[in-house]
Parts: C-alpha cells; structure tokens; sequence
C-alpha cells in the first residue's frame, strides 16, 4: 500500500506491505521525516491517528483506516498548537474544524460564519483587555447557494433523496445528527453538547490535551456553549454512543468519510466547508423529482449495507458541488469590510484581525 506523508519538511510517498505492523509505519514516519515525537492526521476533515494507543507489533488493520491512497499530516509534538489546526477546515472542534456559522441559512440567502478558537485569532492586547470583545470572533459572511436546492429522484424507492437545511446557528453538526436520530428540537442541542463533554471526561487517556490542542476541562465547557461548533471529534464520540456509523460527505472533494465504522445502521451528513446538513429520503409521487411530503415522513436512518443510498448521497453531493454548495476557506479572496483590505484564505484573515483588530469581513464574489 502507498500513503502519502505531509511533514514539516516537505512531503513524500511510502509504500507498506499489507501486513505492515504499527511499527512499520513509525519508522516509515520517522525516516522521512527526522521527527521520532509526533502527532498525525488523516482524513478530511483532519483528524488525529492515534497510533500511540497500539503497541508496535499490531497489524496498521487494528487502526481501522484505509492508509492505502491516504494522506497523513505530520506534526512535531512540541509545535503542535499552531500551524496544525491553521491546516483544518472547518469540520470539527479546534483539531478538526476552524469555522462555525453565524447566520441564517435559507435558500439564496446570505450566510455566514466565523474564525474562533484558532491561535493568532486571540484579541489584540488592547481589545482583550477590555473584557467586551473578548475572545470575539472573525465574522465572516459568503454568498449563498442561488436557487432552490437540488434533489434525486429514487423511482425504485418511491422517494425523492433530500438535503434538509439546517440553521446556521454554530449547532448545524448538533442539529443535523439530532434531526436524522433523535427530535432534533432545540432541547436536543443541549443534550448532545452535555453527552460530548461526558465522553472526553469519562476518556481523559484518549482524549487528552494533544488530542484536543486545550486542556480538556477548558474543551468540555467550550463545546457545551451554544457558540461552540462540533466535528469530528463530536461525530466520532454520537456515532459510538449511539451505536451507529456517521458517513460525513464533503461537497467540495465528494470525499465519504465514516465514524464508527461496521455498526448496523448510518445517517449520512453533508459538509460544505463551513456546514453540516442532513440527508433524507423522502416519500414522493412519480416521477419522484420533488419531495412534497412533511419532514417528519423523512426517511434518515439506512442500513449499513445500503450501498446505493450512499452512491446516490454522493450523487446529490456532485450537484451541490456544481452549484458551488461550499466554501473554500483556505483560498478564498476574503475582503475586510471595515478598511478594504483583500486578504487570501482563512489563515491571511486571522492575521488580519488580529493585527488590525478589524473582525468583519466578507467573501469576495466574482
């Protein structure tokens, strides 16, 4: 099998036998990339391989990752709270996701979101000390998707497949796995913060500081606030509780990726950058092109074994994709809407406001 390795000193392709143990991999690691104390991710949205977990002698088959094709990022330890999470989108707390929304999210209309809990986002000395803007946020506002949104017909089901909205209320994650398990109600939000915040304090050995890149006492009151958004760390931690698989597919790559893989059934989240929505199948009349029926005769919850609906989720995903459903926080033209500054990605807007002190700006529409 071929993995690529991303490190600090540039990247470069291994090759592992199939019966490749953890300390093969290790050693791999370290020869490219002279570190010996290291984290790694992979996936997308990034998130940590644990390695140390396992002794050196287990099969790579015990991580229960395909490593063949994979891309693992290689982070030294000791430098580990800066430029890694820079590195990560949107999609989960500070390891895996640094954007969070801010607005309301409807058909054509504007949304939003914002850059929090990412080193060299901290308030300038001047702005923090004054207690009122105090850990404030980069609001960050993009356009919209144009028009109504797509939706497959499933003829040989009798439905229509359906991405339901969510709000964009920094709980779209909470909300969208709420909305496809559970009532989804706004007491639900609350209860899966609070089921979140128990794992990572039930399981200080899994997820520790490094894992969290905070003190997971400082993690566990952040995500328990409404402002705080979820990822995968928060995915990884429902779909165990709830006994099922997660399959997050991302709109821009089409890339699947599935938490707490091998359980009897799965929801299927929808994740465009800066969002989670849920995917649904809903009952409709022939020809199956439109889903007229309430939300509450969704069908959200498949079979693990469901091959289909997932290469129909990945279809209805190409069409958000074709109307540019997503948000390229790495390389998009971002303009300040307080001096008219044009910056480039996330990491130049974080600079920005934290030199500046200037918080609102705006993606820039060709």
């Amino acid at each position: 099998m071929r993995t690529r390795l991303r490190g600090p000193g540039g990247a470069s392709t291994i090759t592992l036998a199939e019966d490749a143990t953890i300390g093969d991999l290790v050693s791999q690691i370290t020869s490219n990339t002279s570190l010996t104390n290291f984290d790694v991710k992979y996936g997308y949205p990034p998130r940590p391989l644990l390695l140390q977990q396992y002794t050196k002698s287990e099969a790579l088959s015990v991580l229960g990752v395909k490593l063949d094709g994979e891309q693992l990022t290689i982070s030294p330890r000791e430098e580990k709270a800066g430029a890694a999470r820079r590195e990560t989108e949107q999609t989960s707390g500070p390891v895996t996701q640094s954007t969070s929304t801010s607005e309301k999210a409807h058909k054509g209309a504007t949304e939003g979101f914002s850059f929090t809990n990412i080193p060299g986002l901290s308030q300038p000395q001047s702005q923090a000390s004054t207690g009122e803007n105090l850990n404030k946020p980069v609001s960050l506002h993009r356009k919209g998707m144009e028009g109504d949104v797509p939706e497959l017909p499933l003829p040989e089901r009798g439905a229509t497949l359906v991405l339901r909205v969510m709000p964009d209320d920094n709980s779209c994650l909470f909300r969208a796995f709420g909305t496809a398990v559970l009532p989804g109600d706004d007491q639900t939000m609350p209860e899966l913060r609070s089921l979140v915040a128990s794992a990572i304090h039930n399981e200080p050995e899994l997820y520790t500081k490094v894992v969290l890149e905070q003190n997971p006492d400082d993690y566990c009151r952040w995500i328990q606030t409404p402002d705080a958004w979820g990822g995968a760390i928060e995915m990884g931690i429902l779909a165990k509780h709830f006994d099922m698989e997660i399959c997050s597919i991302d709109v821009q790559s089409l890339r699947v990726d599935t938490f707490n893989s091998g359980r009897p059934t799965r929801c299927i989240l929808v994740y465009s950058g800066i969002h989670y929505d849920t995917i649904v199948q809903s009952p409709s009349d022939p020809p199956h092109t439109k889903a007229d029926a309430p939300p509450e005769f969704d069908k959200r919850v498949w079979d693990s074994d469901d091959d289909e609906i997932l290469i129909k989720a990945q279809e209805l995903c190409k069409k958000l994709k074709d109307r540019h459903y997503f948000t390229d926080t790495g390389g998009m033209a971002i303009k300040c809407n307080e001096c008219g500054a044009v910056v480039y990605g996330e990491g130049q807007a974080s600079s920005h406001a934290q030199q500046m002190g200037h918080y609102d700006m705006a993606e820039v529409v060709a």
